[in-house]
């Protein structure tokens, strides 16, 4: 049987006390809905179905893309009056096929695995259903397992309609369950709203499998992590805690060191060589590769970028669509930004930022430089304060500096101009004509002594202050 995958996530969230719709809310950098979705995709479903509600063409716009990226037949699907779970997937129905196995998750619990997703699928079939469940010390709030003295499960009675004994029951209901489509829909339509909340329990076509000798095989949640529903910014925080945690040990299992595995960001996907040290508070974002022996300083920002080994990245460099040649050193305060390409030995120091342009092995720009647009030579040096005026209000324009090029402090190099290899620019010089291999270009104002000058006064006496 093929697999169908139906996401429910049509609610508002007023806990979140938030503008924005509760599967729309970040989590390690991506909408809660996002997670599910990447989840949804590991499986290779024949079709993914998404029902929306609240905020629904916000949800559309946001995600879109991943909806399509999941499954080749993909759908949203609007619940436009919120009548429970059950009435939920009663939306989704005319978009499944009777073949299938529907497997239904929820667009607020983002952390639930593929591995698990794919055991609880295995338990599915024309005759029976797979039905995720999970140990709590305290089940609050969630719906009960209630089994018989063999323990068989017998059916899901939810907190407000359970009495006393039941409430005891430690066996949660996570929600997700693998079903039988044929069989679903007709469970579907014998729905009935007769309960403390007066919704349609999709909980409820559990008891109705029992009594139509369908097999009911439950399936316990690895940990209590990976099945947590988000309804409350305490809860969101939580999740983010988690899947931190989780992201930080998959990090040093694959060879990287944690200054402190609770002061680590990954909102992306990381990969790491041998012998990575990361200091704290350093963030990924995107897809990010670090060579061996790459050291990231506390407070570094990277995204979308490849870091090759040995470099050295000093605190506080934010690093976006570049990448960095093996044993530069870089920071601290750098900015690399897209388009940067940095050679090997390549030395970028404090307050310097690098744009689309090329620095050649063994180049420096250590100290108040900006790089754009430009090609850097190798063992060129550009000088303190150094600033290749790339862009004339209109257009951006190409600078080329060649190799065992030196420019002198506070250069201004306007584009599009280029500085021949060995070439070298005279401190406070603005180039705008093309400087010669092995020569030195001098382009500054003659420095002229005045004599007998006086500083203003202020009214009333006293020298000005500034």
């Amino acid at each position: 049987m093929t697999l169908s995958i139906v996401i429910l996530a049509a609610g508002q969230g007023k806990r979140m006390n938030s503008a924005l719709p509760k599967v729309l809310q970040p989590l390690a950098g991506r909408p809660l809905l996002g997670h599910v979705l990447d989840a949804a995709r590991a499986l290779d479903p024949a079709a993914v179905h998404v029902v929306y509600g609240h905020g629904g063409d916000q949800v559309r716009a946001a995600l879109d893309g991943a909806l399509k990226a999941a499954a080749s037949r993909s759908s949203w699907v609007l619940q436009a009056e919120q009548k429970g779970t059950g009435h939920a997937v009663q939306q989704a129905l005319p978009a499944l096929r009777d073949d299938e196995i529907a497997l239904i998750l929820y667009g607020d619990v983002p952390l639930v695995q593929p591995e698990t997703l794919r055991a609880l699928v295995a338990l599915a079939g024309p005759k029976s259903l797979g039905l995720l469940t999970v140990e709590l010390d305290d089940p609050t709030g969630y719906g009960r397992i209630v089994r018989d003295a063999r323990g068989k499960v017998l059916r899901i009675v939810e907190q407000k309609d359970a009495n006393a004994r039941e409430r005891r029951i430690r066996e949660g209901n996570t929600g997700i369950m693998a079903v039988p489509v044929k069989r679903l829909r007709g469970w579907l339509g014998r729905l009935r709203n007769a309960n403390a909340q007066g919704e349609y329990y999709l909980t409820d076509i559990i008891a109705m499998a029992v009594k139509d000798k369908v097999k009911v095989a439950p399936l316990a949640a690895p940990t209590v992590s990976e099945v947590l529903g988000i309804n409350d910014r305490i809860q969101l925080a939580e999740a983010e805690c988690a899947l931190q945690h989780s992201r930080a040990r998959a990090l040093m299992v694959a060879g990287a060191t944690l200054a402190d595995t609770m002061r680590v960001d990954v909102r992306g996907e990381v990969v790491v060589g041998r012998d990575v040290f990361i200091d704290i508070n350093a963030v990924f974002e995107g897809r990010v590769v670090l060579g061996d022996g790459v050291v990231v300083g506390p407070g570094c920002i990277l995204r979308d970028c490849e870091i090759a080994a040995g470099v050295r990245l000093n605190a506080y460099c934010v690093i976006e669509g570049a990448t960095v040649g093996a044993g530069a050193i870089i920071g601290p305060f750098a900015r690399l930004r897209p388009g940067a390409a940095l050679g090997p030995e390549v030395h970028i120091g404090n307050f310097v930022e690098i744009k689309n342009s090329t620095m050649g092995e063994g180049s420096k720009a250590n100290h108040l430089v900006y790089v754009g647009d430009a090609s850097v030579g190798a063992r060129a040096n550009i000088g303190a304060g150094t600033i290749v005026a790339n862009y004339d209000g209109a257009n951006k324009h190409h600078t080329a500096i060649g190799a065992d090029a030196h420019t002198g402090s506070n250069s201004v190099l306007v584009a599009p101009v280029t500085v021949g290899d060995g070439a070298t620019v005279g401190a406070g010089s603005t180039i705008t004509k093309d400087v010669p291999a092995g020569t030195l270009a001098v382009a500054r104002g003659k420095q002229v002594h005045i004599e007998g000058w006086k500083r203003p006064t202020k009214r009333g006496g006293g020298p000005a202050k500034s």
